[in-house]
């Protein structure tokens, strides 16, 4: 089946539960702001009666669910406030899917997008389920109440059926949730990406026309304008398209970056710790689907960072490959404004203070371990 936009079905019904599409309900924010925020004041309510470092186990576990709901809640908050960025984007997508539906660029971009969405999304969903199975089997502590999904200090007794049940249903409700959404928000930072690298693309082709090969004889040839006002218009549209990206996810990168190095801090530090005790599968088990979905989640955005820029810069390349030499100077001097223009790469920045890359990434990773190092020697 032909896709008929670059967010797939799954995408477009997430945004709307969430509030964030344009005209949606604002019962579903009131909804989201109730369960997060309820959940959220528990959740801070056990990191700090266990804030103490003979308890640091308990106190990393609890920082490592609390953090992702924390940053979850952060960037609703960030996409509702923006909803008028988000409305351009996506007015920008349809805009360009009408000019150019039977493109087969956009087509095929399209449908890596919906591909990579619903694995995304469906990995997000089994880490939730792998992640449930495990702490809901995973024994008991000293006062040998059974362990909730999500470490939380409620203000009554849960221990006894069936309000343990029925606790543990509704914290695997808000975690599938939760897990979800954030899928959702990932698979919609790799669609982004793709339609713009879809649009790269498209500028690409257009480029091949200014100089067909059957001129490349003629001493002089001139350049079409409808050339012309097609590369410089897409250009245009690229860069306004990349800057509400920039303008819309900036202060998301930021947050999601250092709170990312903390939560692979936290859950490295439970798996090593755990490998030495007789629970230490159990907690293998809870946590390494856990640990693949934040780092993956940090890939995310930091490759979509690298992309972009990448993709930004093989423009200037293929204009100057192409055979602007046989052009009047008049059209050349057109074309060298679009190859200088290119070479200010296009970026998401976290926070304005730098720019997402692979480098950054792995930079990320390199610090987490470090913390590991760190929090083991205070263990």
């Amino acid at each position: 089946m032909i896709p008929s936009s670059t967010v797939c079905r799954p995408i477009e019904i997430g945004l709307r539960l969430t509030g964030i599409w344009p005209n949606s309900s604002i019962l579903f924010k009131l909804v989201w702001i109730l369960v997060m925020g309820i959940g959220l004041i528990f959740q801070y309510h056990y990191v700090l009666t266990h804030f103490n470092t003979k308890e640091l186990p308990h106190l990393i576990d609890g920082l490592s669910t609390t953090l992702p709901h924390s940053l979850l809640f952060f960037k609703l908050i960030v996409l509702w406030l923006n909803n008028r960025i988000f409305k351009d984007i996506l007015t920008m997508m349809s805009n360009d899917w009408h000019e150019y539906s039977t493109m087969y660029t956009m087509i095929n971009k399209a449908v890596l997008a919906h591909r990579c969405s619903k694995l995304i999304i469906g990995f997000y969903s089994t880490a939730v389920l792998l992640y449930s199975i495990a702490s809901v089997n995973f024994g008991t502590i000293d006062n040998n109440c059974r362990e909730l999904l999500i470490k939380m200090e409620l203000p009554f007794e849960f221990c006894e059926s069936p309000i343990y049940e029925v606790v543990i249903l509704v914290q695997f409700l808000r975690l599938t949730a939760v897990a979800t959404a954030m899928g959702m928000l990932n698979a919609l930072m790799v669609t982004l990406m793709l339609h713009v690298g879809g649009q790269i693309d498209l500028m690409h082709e257009k480029v091949k026309e200014i100089c067909p090969k059957d001129s490349e004889d003629i001493e002089y040839y001139d350049l079409p304008t409808t050339v012309t006002r097609f590369l410089i218009n897409k250009h245009n549209k690229i860069i306004t398209f990349s800057e509400n990206i920039e303008s819309l996810f900036t202060h998301i990168a930021l947050m999601q970056f250092f709170s990312n190095t903390m939560i692979i801090c936290c859950i490295g530090f439970l798996i090593v710790t755990a490998l030495d005790t007789d629970e230490g599968i159990m907690m293998l088990v809870k946590s390494f689907s856990f640990y693949i979905a934040i780092t993956l989640e940090a890939f995310i955005f930091c490759f979509a960072g690298e992309y972009l820029s990448n993709k930004s810069k093989t423009i200037g390349d293929a204009v100057y490959e192409s055979a602007w030499y046989i052009l009047k100077p008049r059209d050349c001097r057109i074309l060298l404004f679009v190859i200088v223009r290119s070479q200010k790469r296009l970026t998401i920045t976290a926070g304005k203070f730098m720019d997402l890359s692979l480098e950054g990434f792995t930079n990320s990773l390199k610090a987490s371990a470090s913390y590991i190092s760190v929090l083991y020697a205070m263990y």
